[in-house]
């Protein structure tokens, strides 16, 4: 922000003041909201936009390397330098908020806390916040909900009433982020209007909800990486995803199909010495007679030839693989074996060659962990579905943070890991997409990869479906997602 923004002048003006009005407005469960979507490592640096007198600094200096504190207004970081004296890790910076002091690509994270609202341009904001983050960097904002308190930009120099979280989203996709989600913080931000009214008592009062959104800068070339890699398998070498392979620091990382004896032998034997799934998607498909079925990522096409035996002569199964040599093997095998109810197209997971609302059931096997933008594509899946339709998806994900330098390597996504999510991350796109009734079966561990443990999971969902609670199942026990809390104003 610039010493002209009106929004700087109120925070020089009360930047002596700042924490205790601060502590009325919202609470540490918010700065928790934001931290807990950076997947941070000690290793890091970070940007803390917006910082003010240092309260969301305060929660990065003791998880990370480096905390870049920037503001427009020199008296707030004043404060925030006596607040964080002890915090040797942290840089203060004077900042116009669409100018960043800092180098392209140059941050693991950046981080803006209630501030975009106060922004004169806010997606010029985001781009440049955006534009400092390495591949595979992480931005992080919350901020309220649009609302119509207009005394906020009276009494506190509020430049925007919050804002529609579907515009914050697109602001992330156009400034070439992936991943970009927004949800609820389960918390609120309250305010009381200092004027008083003609009985004379305080005036109107603030409770807004506070959304957290958070995307991801893209790392390049993954496409290319990745289909070279499958096409050197579709001409005989094997998959580190069906075999296991070195891809972690301190152990190694196996996967298990999960296709029964009797699968294998039903399917020509050319599919079957190709799959380079994670699980078994069709086992908990309940594909019926007549159903439509896509394949995303469908490769030698075995969970597309286990498909066509459930849905039959009077079915369809539609196959979509975005390598050639993939494509070419599994038209073989159709053609060979008499597959007439099978058809293959080139395409990818996130541009599907299909129509709108045709598709019944929609599978896919360890393939969205490959792609760079898993929203776009669960986007893809919902607008090929039916209303009602059915998601079968096997991938893998994680329970915490890679390694950003192994991350943002292309040439280690195509082993199913250094594109893996961690799964609340995964399940969140999935409910944006428009998904509900989500069913979420978790496997064994498959290995750990610095700190962070990778599994798979099988996840079933529809397409329109209420939004009732996600249910996590591992082995025979069933978990609910916590209860929503309020978290609003007392």
């Amino acid at each position: 922000m610039s010493d002209t923004n009106p929004s700087s002048r109120y925070f020089t003006q009360n930047a002596a003041r700042w924490d205790s009005l601060r502590a009325g407005y919202f609470g540490e469960e918010v700065r928790q909201a934001a931290i807990s979507r950076a997947y941070l490592l000690p290793e890091m640096t970070v940007a803390d936009v917006g910082a003010g007198t240092g309260f969301l600094a305060a929660g990065l200096a003791p998880l990370v390397k480096r905390v870049y504190a920037l503001d427009g207004s020199e008296a707030m970081l004043e404060v925030a330098r006596e607040n964080l004296s002890a915090s040797s890790n942290v840089i203060f910076q004077q900042a116009d908020g669409q100018s960043l002091p800092l180098e392209d690509q140059s941050v693991d994270a950046a981080l803006a806390n209630m501030y975009l609202h106060h922004c004169p341009d806010p997606a010029a904001a985001i781009r440049e916040m955006a534009r400092i983050l390495k591949p595979g960097g992480r931005l992080v904002i919350t901020d309220m909900d649009r609302h119509a308190h207009e005394w906020m930009r009276e009494e506190m120099s509020d430049v925007w009433l919050g804002f529609d979280r579907d515009q914050v989203r697109g602001w992330l996709r156009e400034a070439g982020l992936v991943n970009a989600y927004v949800e609820d913080s389960d918390q609120c931000c309250c305010a009381q209007s200092q004027t008083i009214d003609l009985a004379g008592q305080p005036g109107r009062s603030a409770q807004i909800r506070v959304f957290v959104a958070a995307a991801t800068r893209p790392v390049e070339d993954v496409e290319s990486a990745v289909q070279e890699s499958y096409s050197a398998q579709a001409q005989g070498q094997q998959s580190c995803c069906a075999s296991g392979c070195d891809c972690g620091e301190t152990q190694a990382v196996t996967f298990k199909t999960g296709y029964m004896l009797d699968e294998l032998q039903a399917v020509p034997g050319e599919a079957a010495n190709i799959s380079l799934g994670c699980g078994n998607p069709t086992a908990i498909a309940a594909l019926q007679p007549g159903e439509t079925v896509l394949d995303i990522g469908s490769g030698g096409g075995i969970d597309c030839f286990l498909s066509a035996r459930k849905v039959g002569e009077s079915g369809r199964v539609i196959g979509v693989d975005m390598t050639p040599a993939m494509l070419e093997r599994a038209r073989k095998t159709a053609e060979k074996n008499g597959y007439r109810n099978v058809t293959f197209l080139q395409g990818t997971a996130d541009r599907i060659p299909v129509e709108d609302d045709t598709v019944d059931v929609i599978i896919s096997n360890c393939v969205i962990n490959l792609t760079r933008d898993k929203g776009r594509v669960f986007a893809e899946a919902a607008r090929v579905l039916k209303y009602g339709g059915r998601l079968e998806v096997s991938d893998m994900v994680t329970d915490g943070p890679l390694p950003t330098e192994l991350r943002a390597d292309p040439a280690n996504w195509a082993g199913c890991v250094y594109g893996a999510l961690p799964e609340n991350e995964y399940v969140a796109l999935m409910r944006q997409a428009g998904f509900g009734d989500i069913l979420v079966r978790r496997a064994p561990t498959a290995g750990r990869i610095g700190d962070a443990s990778l599994y798979s999971i099988t996840v079933s969902a529809k397409k329109g479906a209420p939004g009732a609670p996600t249910v996590l199942r591992s082995l025979d026990r069933e978990m609910p997602l916590r209860p929503r809390q309020s978290g609003c104003c007392g």
